[in-house]
């Protein structure tokens, strides 16, 4: 899930621990222009604090008034931005229209639960019924999607995505950990244990498997993207083999365009027909000058992300 999101999870399971009245607001439909997606979360408390976004602060600063004044008690709809007049007053761009679900937490509502499920990579959804205020978090799937009807709503945390790292070197290292932030399973390969060893990072582990078996195992749909960074060509290659056969979102390698050259004259001699070896992303990542693993790793973030949005 958003890192935002996420972030307002754990101040809410922060504040509950001692005795705020928190209401979270799941963000739950949009029209025209939104400044967030659907599924976006902000938490208020009693006495004026607040985490989390829903617009550019003017729905922020009504809600808080409607917490000063005690006027949410139980679970309610409510929509911003209906009219004209509206949508100027409370700022949405566009004239967009937001709706909410506004939810009293209370003791039952489970967010450690949740936190504790999203902690462990795991994909849930948290239903609110909408009379009683009884939660329940159950598994869920990468496909499953926020969900508001009379009686409930659904709405799914945990990542979403999943990135496939080959290579457990600096550049894998720091991509893991930004990934993580942008909604992404993380899982990470390298047969070489003398890179296994210094992987410092407890999740993801390192999977001390062969890059091509780490691929099929881990059955790539669209919703996965894999990156090879081992900077060798024969585990890379290993991985590519598989992944530019799999319906992955994104595949991609490191490596100077001359060395992206030859790569592709290699995978030509094996199963795969041009358009497979025309999707291949190499070098991998936005050219924006990057020379360290940082730069490296946001670099393809940055790439993973607006292909992810439809945007290359």
């Amino acid at each position: 899930m958003d890192s935002t999101d996420l972030e307002v999870l754990k101040t809410v399971a922060h504040w509950q621990l001692t005795g705020a009245g928190v209401v979270l607001a799941t963000l739950i439909k949009t029209w025209g222009s939104a400044p967030r997606p659907v599924g976006s979360l902000l938490a208020l408390t009693t006495d004026g604090r607040l985490v989390g976004s829903l617009s550019g602060g003017c729905i922020e600063d009504d809600l808080l008034a409607k917490m000063r004044n005690g006027q949410l008690k139980s679970p309610e709809k409510m929509a911003y931005g209906v009219t004209a007049e509206q949508a100027s007053r409370f700022g949405l761009p566009c004239g967009g229209t937001l709706e909410l679900m506004l939810e009293p937490l209370h003791s039952q509502s489970k967010i450690p639960e949740l936190l504790d499920a999203i902690s462990r990579q795991q994909i849930v959804a948290r239903l609110l019924d909408l009379r009683s205020g009884q939660v329940q978090v159950v598994p869920a799937s990468t496909t499953d999607s926020l969900l508001c009807t009379e009686e409930q709503l659904r709405s799914i945390h945990g990542p979403r995505w999943r990135l496939l790292i080959i290579g457990a070197g600096q550049v894998s290292s720091y991509m893991a950990e930004m990934a993580m932030a942008l909604d992404y399973q993380v899982f990470v390969c390298d047969p070489r244990p003398e890179f296994r060893k210094s992987w410092q990072m407890q999740v993801p582990s390192v999977e001390a498997t062969m890059p091509d078996d780490f691929i099929v195992a881990h059955h790539p749909d669209p919703h996965t993207a894999v990156v090879a960074l081992t900077h060798d060509l024969k585990q890379d290659d290993l991985a590519l083999l598989e992944a530019l056969k799999s319906n992955a979102f994104y595949v991609g390698a490191l490596g100077s365009k001359a060395t992206q050259i030859k790569r592709r004259e290699r995978l030509a001699l094996f199963d795969l027909n041009a358009q497979q070896i025309a999707a291949l992303h190499g070098p991998a990542g936005l050219p924006i000058g990057s020379r360290t693993p940082p730069e490296m790793a946001i670099s393809i973030l940055a790439e993973l992300t607006a292909v992810r949005h439809g945007l290359m």
